[in-house]
Parts: C-alpha cells; structure tokens; sequence
C-alpha cells in the first residue's frame, strides 16, 4: 500500500499536515509522545487543549499544532492495558479510527501516528501494532482523501513490530 509507511524517527520533526497526539483524558500534556509534542508544539498548545474539555478513551480532537511543523495536532486517549477484558483492542481501534475521520473531516491530507497506549499504558506492542495497520488500510481502501499516512516509530523494536504487520 503506496499511501501507508512505516518510519522510524520523531514525530515532532514530521512535515505533514498533522500528527497524532497519544494523550491523556485531561489533554494538557503529560509523559512520553504527549510531552515531547506539547514541549515541541509551546504554551499555545496547552492553552488551546485547556479549551477542548478533555476527551474520552478512544475518541479524538483537533488543535492548532503551533510552533510544529505540522499546522494541526490530532489528539486521542488510547486504552490502558487491563489483560484485554476491558474493551482494550476496540477502543485502541477506535483511536486510529476516528483520529483518521478527524483528519478527513478537516481536509489533511498527510497525517503521521505515533504507537497508541504501547509506553506507560503497557498495550502490548505486537497486538498494537497489528490493530492500528488493520485499521489504517482498511480506512484507506475506503477513503480516497487522505493522500499519505506514516507510522512514526521512536525506537527499533517499535519500527519492527509495525513493519511486520505491515507486509
């Protein structure tokens, strides 16, 4: 699949119309991917998430990416890992889901993920993975708008786990 890649690299450095953010419900920032983006994007991104009122497991908002060299930020809550009994792998689904109806609703055109829940909410990574490339491809043999989308993976065992899912 032309439209979909798997990169290793740092999604605060992506040039694209947007990036994911894997937040927390509060959106004002915290560890991981969700600090480095706000440290990257400045004080204007938290201002505005101040505004957006939180968002719940699976769902996603749309900010200004700021001083990003993405001009929007895609925010979603993943699941924390619980065994998998709590509903885990659909609202982890869900994140990629509607981060993507998202990006088309506000006509992005190239949009960069990070691994959803795989760090300090401990999704396992290969389960992870699997879940987000089958929703990525089936959403873009569906819909034509988005013309790029880019795994973005910070280490090698990230980078491996998405790129075998992705054959």
């Amino acid at each position: 699949m032309d439209r979909l890649a798997v990169i290793k690299g740092d999604i605060t450095e992506c040039k694209v119309d947007a990036i994911v953010n894997a937040a927390n419900n509060s959106l004002l920032g915290g560890g991981g991917v969700d600090g480095a983006i706000h440290k990257a994007a400045g004080l204007e991104l938290l201002e505005e998430c101040k505004t957006l009122n939180g968002c719940k497991t699976g769902e996603a908002k749309i900010s200004g990416g700021y001083r990003l060299p993405a001009k929007w930020v895609i925010h979603t809550v993943g699941p924390v890992w619980h065994g998998g009994k709590q509903n885990e792998d659909r609202l982890l689904a869900n994140c990629y889901k509607n981060s993507l109806e998202l990006a088309v609703t506000n006509d992005i055109k190239t949009i960069a993920f990070p691994s959803i829940s795989t760090g300090a909410y401990r999704f396992p990574l290969k389960r992870a993975a699997g879940i987000a490339i089958s929703v990525m491809k089936k959403f873009l043999d569906r819909d034509k708008n988005i013309q790029k989308v880019y795994m973005v993976c910070f280490d090698d065992k990230t980078f491996r786990a998405y790129s075998y899912n992705f054959l």
